[in-house]
């Protein structure tokens, strides 16, 4: 089988933790468990590996984030004018010298906010184009929108950003052939998932201190409340007898008795793992930290 991988950068993306995550596998995946579920699908590295390396009837993969399902679809269906595109942005951006690069980087930056603006809903190939784009050259291959959903990331600087992997890109197309892409809330998965199906739950992380919350991936918020809702859909799942796998953030980083997620999961299996916290305006922040998987088996 190909190996294929993440055609964006993503914020919390789980490349660097790929490792730890595959040991959480159900020893039945492409065997018995023959279904993959993905509901916060993000920049994709669990099922890229999963598609790398097993093969299974159904797999059904989503998000709230609009304009990243569109790219999704659009690589799925129509990646060689997607390729071209990108070919074509990627000569003309860096051809530029650093100051032309960046008046270049925020008029593509307006565009993509009014065709966001104008296209919310439709699968649009000028879209994808410019949301790989906009990822390759921001800052930190950070997503972030204001509260009026517009994008918000100032340019990056990166000298010879690859902003067009059409290796990658073609490879991911392929794979993608037959996994239903669907933009909702996660809670619309459910009817997918039985007990033949792994699912792997990468929700928005619980900020680890009242100034870490400054990445919002779409116009909603995801706080206490709603992780106490999604707590109660993955009962429901472990009642069906699904394989879950979660990741989210561990508050004893910052506070030893914050037991929000261990009295949330008490009734399930709660594994710390080391991470390199990846995103922080200060180089001097960036250390290892604890992260959360919480597993039903």
């Amino acid at each position: 089988m190909i190996k294929i991988k993440p055609f964006i950068k993503w914020a919390g993306g789980k490349s660097q933790l790929l490792a730890d995550i595959k040991q959480t596998y159900p020893k039945e995946l492409g065997k018995s468990i023959n279904r993959y579920c993905e509901p916060f699908i993000g920049g994709g590295a669990v099922l890229f590996d999963i598609l790398s390396n097993y093969q299974l009837d159904e797999i059904y993969i989503s998000d709230i984030n609009a304009e990243l399902i569109n790219t999704y679809h659009i690589i799925k269906t129509d990646v060689e004018s997607l390729i071209n595109g990108l070919e074509i942005r990627q000569d003309d951006y860096l051809s530029l010298d650093l100051e032309n690069r960046k008046k270049y980087y925020y008029k593509m930056r307006e565009c993509f906010n009014t065709e966001k603006s104008n296209n919310k809903k439709n699968k649009n190939v000028d879209r994808a184009i410019l949301f790989i784009f906009l990822n390759h050259t921001c800052f930190n291959g950070l997503y972030r929108v204001n509260s009026k959903g517009m994008f918000n990331v100032p340019v990056g600087s990166y000298k010879k950003p690859l902003i067009c992997d059409a290796t990658n890109l073609l490879n991911v197309s392929d794979a993608l052939k037959n996994v239903t892409i669907q933009c909702g809330d996660y809670r619309e998965s459910g009817e997918f998932i039985d007990k033949n199906t792994f699912v792997y739950l990468d929700p928005p992380y619980r900020p680890l201190n009242a100034t870490a919350s400054f990445t919002a991936y779409t116009e909603n918020q995801f706080g206490d409340q709603a992780q106490r809702e999604l707590a109660s859909f993955i009962n429901d799942l472990n009642d069906r007898e699904a394989k879950v796998v979660l990741s989210n953030s561990d508050p004893k980083n910052e506070n030893e008795d914050d037991n929000f997620f261990d009295d949330l999961y008490k009734t399930l299996k709660i594994n710390r793992i080391t991470a390199k916290r990846m995103i922080n305006c200060n180089g001097d922040s960036r250390g290892n930290i604890k992260e959360l998987l919480i597993t039903n088996s």
